[in-house]
């Protein structure tokens, strides 16, 4: 039954049967915030161990140092390493931070506003414009850093191989644009792993601005959920090849790996950005937290136990993604009213309604205990100009809970479609 297809009579029909399914939706009561890409209880569980792999104080030396003290302004060697080792680029690029990847990319965003990158004439602070390209639907918090600091955002259309690189190419001959965001590894939300053609345009694009940066966010660098593991090429070594070696840097975190709340991150880029960056942050911190450093090192050990750890997670996450995609393949697909990716790794499934109806669905959504991110967060500004993206986190909430929040789900979304075609 594909709704553009039907009469009159029979979408006032569908509606009214629409409406008695949500009434009684509704009145179960659920109440569940699906906003955010958060681990499930099941997944946080598994990480238990980290918490005792630390017993007294003779475990807490490493490296030389004693982890409990001060110093060690870039990180535990051996964290170092062992992001390396995950990421795939050189120990003496990472520089290991505290449980928030975020914290370091707003930190990169302030001191370019402040002082100016390795290779700025001045700080952005005291130029007249600077403006930022941000491939949608993309990453909120991404958007919002750069606004909170007063820069044009630019929309970039995303294809199924990453960002449009037409439009990266044109748009960095204006010397204002000054950089640009880049989940490049089942992108937030919609899961496309960034073409090896795309990254190597990335590597040697030439850009007006000098100071011109790739915020290179690889949140989901191991974070398959259906099937193994993606190698992924080092956009470092691509970039420093290029000629370029200033102009990446790369995120991660342990956020989707261990705790959100009690993680470790880093920040990979050239030794020579790095020695600049530590100069800055030296001035905020004398140092991360060596301690949970090193229980990260002692717990994930290297790359292959880590992947072995993301096994377990996509043994948790895998069921509630299929549950979620069989859903709306079932009670939507033949209605002609949404598309959808079939991602196999990150955190997200981001659903394009027809036009004109993401923000009533997620509002139907909301009265009826359900609460999602935001239509309209996925773009700059919050604006969605046609009204169709939502971002669906499925992880969180155990299966059952889950299914009822998507039974919400999809008869809101024909609710909101019917609402919309009789309109019409």
């Amino acid at each position: 039954m594909n709704y553009a297809k039907l009469g009159r009579s029979a979408l006032e029909q569908e509606q009214e049967k629409c409406e008695s399914e949500y009434e009684a939706l509704k009145a179960q009561g659920l109440k569940l915030d699906m906003s955010r890409g958060k681990p499930g209880k099941e997944q946080l569980d598994l990480i238990s161990g980290i918490l005792s792999i630390l017993t007294e104080a003779a475990d807490c030396a490493a490296d030389g140092m004693d982890t409990r003290n001060y110093g060690g302004l870039a990180g535990l060697p051996s964290a170092r390493a062992l992001f390396a080792d995950i990421l795939g680029c050189r120990p003496e690029e990472c520089f290991v931070g505290g449980n928030s990847s975020l914290d370091l990319m707003y930190n990169t965003i302030s001191k370019a506003y402040t002082h100016g990158l390795l290779h700025s004439e001045k700080p952005w602070c005291r130029l007249d414009k600077v403006k930022f390209l941000c491939p949608a639907p993309g990453y909120d918090r991404h958007f919002r850093v750069t606004e909170s600091f007063g820069a044009e955002l630019i929309t970039v259309d995303m294809t199924p191989t990453g960002p449009d690189m037409d439009q990266v190419e044109d748009l960095v001959k204006d010397p204002a644009v000054k950089g640009i965001w880049c989940v490049p590894k089942y992108s937030n939300p919609d899961g496309i792993i960034y073409s090896d053609e795309t990254i190597r345009r990335f590597a040697r694009l030439k850009p007006a601005a000098e100071d011109f940066v790739i915020m290179w966010d690889n949140a989901y660098c191991v974070h398959e959920f259906d099937g193994d593991f993606v190698p992924f090429p080092d956009i470092l070594s691509l970039c420093r090849e290029a000629g370029r070696p200033d102009m990446v840097f790369e995120f991660a975190s342990t956020s989707k790996i261990t705790f959100p709340g009690g993680g470790i991150s880093v920040m990979a880029a050239s030794e020579a950005n790095l020695k600049y960056m530590q100069k800055l942050f030296g001035v905020q911190t004398i140092g991360y937290d060596k301690v949970n450093q090193l229980r990260h090192v002692l717990y994930l050990k290297d790359k292959a136990n880590t992947l072995a750890l993301m096994k377990k997670h996509a043994a948790i996450m895998k069921p509630k993604y299929r549950m979620v995609l069989d859903m709306l393949e079932r009670e939507i697909a033949p209605l002609g009213i949404a598309e959808w990716q079939k991602p196999k790794g990150g955190y997200f499934i981001s659903v394009n309604t027809m036009d004109g109806i993401a923000k009533r669905t997620l509002e139907l959504c909301r009265e009826a205990g359900v609460t999602m991110t935001p239509a309209g967060a996925t773009f700059p500004y919050g604006i969605d100009p046609r009204d169709r993206n939502i971002r669906v986190a499925p992880s969180l909430p155990p299966v059952q809970e889950l299914q009822q929040a998507m039974e919400i789900f999809c008869v809101s979304m024909r609710l909101a479609a019917l609402e919309k075609l009789l309109a019409g």
